[in-house]
């Protein structure tokens, strides 16, 4: 091996000296925070630890080539890489270790994520985007293994879409030319996910930009390669993806991860095709080592076998790397020994900060807390109970928040029958201090902004004298047209999206205005359609994916609640991804395409905006309601609603269907009926129908469940009725029972109620197939009609008689 090979570029002997011992610095103090790191679980300052110790060479030489603009998509053991490209430093790594809330001291998540989660920020402090093409670019790692495949393709596929698409024309932040690299990093192991090979058959179909990674050591865990891959060996099992002269595919690279120069030479070739040919590219890099073994968890001494840990001993990448600066003269022995004791001095300096830094605020607070605990104490009857919680915080010398407010909580309630002020002022501080707290570890789960989309305003739709009555589908269609005309970045992908226009024709014409790019077809493969989705929404597009059916998103849940729904929290709000996700369901028959899964969703995907229109002019309401804001959304059209008869609106475009509000669609004095979706429309029909019995019912459709109600207007209803049914066709405590929570913990209805709040819903079991399979499935128009006179009958037997 000659050391010339290390890089193509034509730098002087001393420029290439510096460069490879600035990675030799940076290896051995990346190890050193590893081992340091690893102590500092073991002690207690920290709950978990997962390093990235037997991995620098090969992130030296990703980093090496990864330019600004360009994006990674990575795996909890990249801490050399983020410090490669300088986005990481000592300190922050330990303030990670220790989850401090500071986002200036831990930028990455300000606590919230674990260690060796990476995070570059892309949003200003007012929530727009800073110019992604000037900075080298993270997003936000997640821990479920392979998740962050799909949105690697999306990172990559909107390199594709800048370098193709002429018509967006305002994109110097996101893209220069589509030129950018889009790097995933995934372990070994991890290779084994669906994810992984769902989004490696989906790069190869769209050919983007984009290089993976497979650190390979030979373990998942503890489980060794034989039980995770056929044939032990990914790269091999994958050899089918790569591209010959005949095929499209992967260029497919092996090497040693302790062949430094090997590695360069490999990531500068992986780099040039995938940058200036949009070829995808898999590198699988062998023969690492895992020296503290998976995580704090344990050890691997468990599980590998002496002659295993001796190999790991004699290959050890930073040892291989030493041993080659030397043999080559690029630096003596005993300079690299000084360049070891220097990196072991600058990690414990930085912990050390760290470790102050973090604990000097709750110190202070402690410090507040002692002195008005210390005044109560004085003045309380119950000293001896109070004084052992003082005495127990006081000799806190590491205290955490919770000691804190344990101690000050604890101390009320041995003062509840004493009134003395000292006793206001720690209830005041009390309180102060948990609204000062909280928003530490629970804020920015949705846009906090004047840009969210709760601000803006509804638009009504209006109708000329001789509105057309269309199909629904048409609706949707003309409003999609005109929003991709207003809108460049905008594109929208899924099954059957693009050429055929949808199974419903809600986009029927659209690729043939508007081409291939900006209007497409995908494979049956939903969790990369919404990995596309949120990669290309994380890079300034503005694009809907959809999800042909309700029962389907089950397959990419995993993506929309760890990645999607979680995205601006675990980021301190520094990075967004506005993706809105387009799908169908309710009313149709049959197992398949008619269950609903709202209360799972609803629970499962905290973060996005869950829309539930009842019409087709309402969701394309909420479709122009969500372009003007930057926020993720799942919209669920009526199944059954796309050749029902609509008027057509003559302000089409400027439609905004408001988020968070209920609209009141009938009127009523007698009960409240709260529904949405298709339901909605049996609700009204059982709502004709009380009235020919003398029972009128105000009808309300809730629109939107997440966000839900914000202006609490249906407890208003029920001030009026005094009386509430919750109508839906989710299972039994699902989004009904959702609903009714919303109502009783936080409207408070319960004390305008003169009869016991109640819901209907659909069986506990997926829909069977058929009309009377539906008709006894979910609830029916005589089902509610029937349930609303029950309700009535028992305020009012004598005027309403027991119905059968």
């Amino acid at each position: 091996m000659q050391p010339e090979t290390i890089t193509s570029s034509n730098i002087s002997f001393e420029e290439y000296r510096d460069q490879i011992l600035r990675d030799y610095k940076i290896a051995l103090i990346s190890r050193e925070c590893s081992l340091l790191g690893r102590r500092e679980v073991l002690t207690g300052k920290s709950k978990f630890g997962i390093f990235g110790g037997g991995k620098e060479l090969p992130q030296l030489a990703m980093a090496r080539v990864f330019r600004n603009g360009d994006f990674r998509s990575g795996y909890y053991r990249d801490q050399t890489f983020m410090m490669a490209i300088d986005q990481y430093t000592v300190e922050q790594f330990f303030a990670g270790l220790y989850a401090h809330t500071d986002i200036n001291k831990e930028p990455f998540a300000a606590g919230r994520q674990m260690g060796g989660h990476f995070a570059t920020h892309s949003l200003n402090e007012d929530g727009t985007w800073k110019n992604l093409v000037q900075q080298k670019n993270s997003s936000a790692d997640i821990s479920p293994t392979a998740g962050q495949m799909p949105r690697l393709l999306g990172l990559a596929q909107a390199s594709k879409v800048y370098r193709n698409e002429k018509g967006i024309s305002n994109h110097s932040n996101f893209s220069s030319k589509g030129n950018e690299v889009a790097w995933g990093t995934i372990g070994n192991a991890s290779t084994s996910e669906g994810l992984f090979w769902e989004t490696i058959n989906a790069g190869g179909v769209l050919q983007v930009p984009m290089v993976v990674s497979v650190w390979d050591d030979e373990y998942g865990i503890s489980v060794h390669a034989k039980h995770q891959t056929t044939k032990e060996d990914i790269s091999l099992i994958l050899e089918g993806f790569r591209r010959d002269e005949n095929h499209e595919g992967y260029e497919i690279l092996k090497v040693n991860g302790w062949d430094y120069p090997a590695l360069m030479d490999t990531y500068e070739k992986a780099e040039k095709l995938a940058r200036e040919k949009h070829i995808p590219v898999i590198i699988h890099v062998k023969e690492l080592t895992q020296p503290q073994g998976h995580s704090t968890s344990g050890s691997h001494e468990r599980y590998k076998s002496e002659e295993r840990l001796n190999w790991e001993r004699e290959y050890d990448c930073n040892k291989k790397f030493k041993e080659w600066i030397i043999e080559h003269n690029i630096a003596t022995a005993e300079e690299l020994l000084d360049f070891e004791k220097a990196a072991k001095k600058e990690v414990r300096k930085g912990k050390t900060e760290a470790w102050n830094a973090y604990l000097s605020e709750i110190k202070s607070e402690q410090k507040e807390a002692l002195e008005i605990l210390k005044s109560v104490e004085s003045k309380s009857a119950n000293k001896n109970f109070i004084s052992p919680l003082v005495n127990i915080l006081a000799s806190k010398e590491e205290p955490i928040r919770k000691d804190i407010l344990e101690a000050t909580r604890k101390t009320l309630q041995y003062i509840t029958k004493e009134n003395f002020a000292e006793k206001s002022t720690l209830q005041e501080w009390i309180n102060n201090y948990i609204a000062r707290i909280q928003p530490k570890y629970s804020s920015h789960l949705y846009n906090e902004n004047d840009s969210s989309a709760i601000y803006i305003d509804e638009v009504k739709a209006q109708y000329d004298t001789n509105a057309l009555q269309v199909d629904g589908r048409v609706i949707l269609r003309d409003n999609f047209e005109k929003l991709f005309n207003r809108i460049p970045e905008a594109l929208i992908f899924g099954e059957d999206s693009g050429k055929i226009g949808d199974v419903n024709q809600g986009l029927e014409g659209l690729q043939e205005k508007f081409g291939e790019t900006r209007v497409s077809d995908t494979g049956i493969r939903e969790a990369t359609i919404i990995g596309q989705g949120i990669g290309m929404a994380m890079r300034g597009l503005r694009p809907i994916a959809e999800i042909q059916y309700l029962d389907y998103i089950l397959y990419c849940v995993q993506g929309l609640s760890d990645d999607l729904a979680t995205l601006r929290y675990r980021t301190f709000a520094k990075q967004k991804a506005p993706l809105i996700i387009r799908t169908r369901g309710h009313r149709l028959e049959g197992i398949w395409h008619s269950g609903s899964q709202m209360g799972g969703l609803i629970h499962l995907l905290r973060g996005i905006h869950i829309l539930v229109p009842r019409n087709m002019t309402k969701a394309a309401g909420f479709y122009n309601t969500l372009m003007d804001s930057d926020e993720p959304a799942l919209v669920v059209e009526c199944l059954n609603g796309y050749r029902l008869k609509e008027k057509m609106p003559s302000n089409l475009s400027e439609i905004r269907t408001p988020i968070g509000v209920v609209e009141t669609v009938k009127e009523g004095t007698d009960i409240t009926l709260v529904s949405y979706g298709s339901t909605l429309r049996l609700v009204e029909q059982a709502a004709k129908e009380l009235l020919t019995v003398g029972i009128n019912a105000e009808v309300i459709d809730v629109q939107s469940l997440l966000p839900f109600d914000l202006n609490h207007d249906i407890v208003k209803s029920v001030a009026k009725t005094n009386r509430l049914l919750i109508i839906d066709e989710d299972v039994p405590g699902g989004a009904t029972g959702y609903i009714l929570h919303k109502l009783i913990d936080e409207q408070n209805v319960y004390q305008y109620l003169d009869s016991k709040p109640q819901t209907l819903s659909a069986q506990p079991h997926r829909p069977a197939f058929g009309t009377d399979g539906d008709y006894f499935s979910k609830p029916s128009t005589e089902d509610i009609f029937e349930k609303v006179y029950e309700i009535i009958n028992e305020a009012d037997p004598a005027n309403f008689p027991k119905l059968r």
